[in-house]
């Protein structure tokens, strides 16, 4: 388990010096499912490829912790007891964001950010983001995997999985390396460039998927995923909607353990709490599922 103590808490709204910075990065672990219950904050800011502040703390989540959640970032309730709340945290965590281009790796802390300003009654954080993981891929097509832990190794960045503030750093270092590789300055990192989107493999006539109307979470619909579900009769969709039958949660989508957290899989959370006959199946578990009927 990471230490959880190397740098104390901050007192409630205590003015901090800004440093001149060309971005910021964060990255938030949760108590629980609850996307709002942040329990830890982790904030480095990087000028011309170097860092030049963190800031780190443990947060009290008003809320329960779970033994899934705790056995990922090994933070549980007796860490935060004394610590400060998102409430007490907001103006500070406002103070490095607001008006600057922040990073992050997938919009999951966006996300939690949102939540948690919402659950708390504060002020949204208004800020320009910068998904980390649309860059690696842009900036590293061919790489098998864009998670985090992947790019560190990838790039020879120290890293400790799942702390804050470690996680805020390796991702900081992946846009770093990522001007460094390409020569993309930031800003044009900003602009997502035009694609064309790829037609979905026409569904086979025959499969077990057949009449299944299939959207995909990581993977796009000319990948090998797509090509592997149209094969197996299903007609893969661009999004989820009130048609679609099937969510597949690929094996390699970024956001790792908060699949959850992500649109495509909140708007079929939605649909099926509305009635909807939509399934929510992981790849693997698909792949094993046809495997054995077959």
């Amino acid at each position: 388990m990471h230490p959880l103590t190397k740098i104390p808490a901050e007192p409630a709204n205590t003015p901090t010096a800004q440093p001149a910075v060309d971005f910021v990065v964060i990255d938030v672990e949760t108590a629980c499912s609850r996307v709002s219950s942040i329990c830890q904050i982790g904030i480095v800011g990087f000028r011309d490829g170097r860092e030049v502040f963190e800031y780190e703390t443990l947060v009290d989540p008003r809320d329960e912790f779970s033994p899934f959640n705790t056995r990922i970032h090994g933070i549980h309730g007796g860490h935060v007891v004394g610590k400060p709340t998102f409430a007490h945290i907001h103006q500070l965590v406002d103070g490095h964001l607001a008006g600057r281009i922040t990073v992050a790796h997938s919009s999951f802390d966006k996300g939690a950010l949102a939540a948690a300003c919402l659950v708390h009654d504060c002020q949204a954080i208004e800020t320009t983001w910068l998904d980390s993981v649309r860059v690696a891929k842009r900036a590293w097509p061919d790489l098998p995997s864009h998670r985090l832990n992947v790019l560190s190794r990838f790039l020879g960045v120290r890293h400790q999985h799942h702390d804050a503030l470690s996680d805020a750093r390796a991702a900081g270092m992946v846009i770093v390396r990522a001007i460094e590789h390409t020569g993309i300055e930031l800003a044009n990192w900003l602009t997502v460039p035009a694609q064309k989107q790829g037609r979905a493999p026409k569904p086979a006539a025959e499969g077990p998927l057949k009449g299944q109307r299939v959207a995909i979470l990581g993977a796009s619909r000319t990948s090998a995923l797509a090509q592997w579900l149209a094969g197996s009769g299903a007609r893969v969709v661009a999004s989820v909607g009130t048609t679609t039958t099937m969510l597949v949660i690929g094996t390699e989508q970024p956001f790792g353990r908060f699949a959850h957290a992500s649109p495509p899989y909140r708007k079929a959370e939605e649909l099926r709490r509305g009635g909807a006959p939509l399934e929510i199946v992981t790849e693997a578990a698909l792949r094993e599922r046809l495997a054995a009927a077959a």
